[in-house]
């Protein structure tokens, strides 16, 4: 059995990580207070006394728009403390799997990106991010590295839920339909996880460490991702305002924002399936996962409220 330290442990990639980590060992989940990443003397310390096998970061400084005016903060978290934990995993014969963005490149066009495409940063998150990827690379080869792209979990803040928020309030809604990507749920990046980690602990097995695309399969953009979870919303029953046809296609230059977004954030996951016999499943499966997970957990919580309602 392994020790494995997870960082973040209260986000929603941590949240699934420990779900599905737990089989695999002793697993020390930590959260920012914890483990902040912003103390580096207090990183280095937990570790020496927690003496992890292997380091697990999915803790990462997310708000990309408040970034762009707290870049010392941004840089801290994802540039500098990747390459922290990389440090003691080289000297301590620890495997580091760090995750990072889609957000790193920066490019438009319709070809999904490869591991070996050359990134194009356009934020101070993107760039925060592709500077804790070098980090990593420099400091030890014992890592693996999986870009993922659109996030979100049945827990935490994330467009899902902000999207079933608002249709339960609104009767229309206006949603950015020129950025391409894979909405990736936490789950599905957490049980590969998992399987990765299985293969490397295999003591014939050669490991193929380094960089990987993990997203979900296939493609849409924020506008179809939005129509989508909000047309299998109504299937189930869910309370909502509005219906698809409710959601109005905008373009990128219609909603401006402080930090710059790809237009591009296809990843080319072809490499991590070949690699470890992985077939990842299509965008709209998690999705439609979480959104019953929700409504699951929405009427079981009117359920129990009725019961305990006084006469």
């Amino acid at each position: 059995m392994s020790r494995i330290l997870i960082t973040g442990a209260n986000g929603q990639l941590g949240f699934e990580l420990r779900r599905a980590l737990a089989p695999l060992g002793e697993v020390f989940a930590l959260n920012r207070e914890q483990f902040d990443l912003a103390d580096e003397a207090a990183m280095l310390a937990t570790l020496d006394e927690l003496s992890p096998q292997i380091v697990v970061n999915p803790a990462a400084y997310t708000a990309v728009d408040r970034a762009e005016s707290e870049c010392a903060q941004a840089h801290a978290i994802n540039a500098h403390a990747p390459g922290v934990l990389a440090r003691w995993c080289a000297a301590n014969d620890a495997l580091l799997i760090h995750y990072s963005t889609d957000y790193i490149f920066g490019g438009a066009g319709d070809r999904a990106w490869t591991e070996d495409d050359t990134p194009y940063p356009q934020s101070v998150y993107a760039h925060s991010k592709w500077l804790g990827e070098q980090a990593v690379r420099a400091r030890t080869g014992h890592h693996l590295i999986l870009r993922t792209s659109w996030v979100y979990a049945a827990h935490g803040n994330n467009f899902l839920k902000t999207m079933l928020r608002l249709a339960s309030e609104r009767d229309s809604l206006s949603v950015v339909a020129d950025q391409i990507g894979a909405p990736t749920s936490a789950a599905l990046i957490a049980d590969v996880t998992a399987q990765l980690i299985t293969h490397y602990r295999r003591p014939t097995h050669r490991f193929d460490y380094g960089t990987y695309h993990l997203a979900a399969q296939g493609e849409t953009s924020w506008h179809g991702y939005a129509c989508h979870t909000i047309a299998h919303a109504r299937s189930l029953g869910y309370p909502l305002q509005l219906g698809p046809a409710a959601i109005r296609a905008i373009g990128t230059a219609d909603y401006p924002l402080p930090a710059r977004r790809p237009a591009n954030s296809r990843l080319d996951c072809s490499k991590l399936q070949r690699a470890f016999g992985l077939t990842l499943p299509p965008w709209q499966a998690g999705v439609e996962h979480v959104v019953e997970r929700l409504f699951h957990s929405q009427q079981s919580a009117r359920a129990s409220n009725t019961q305990h309602c006084p006469l």
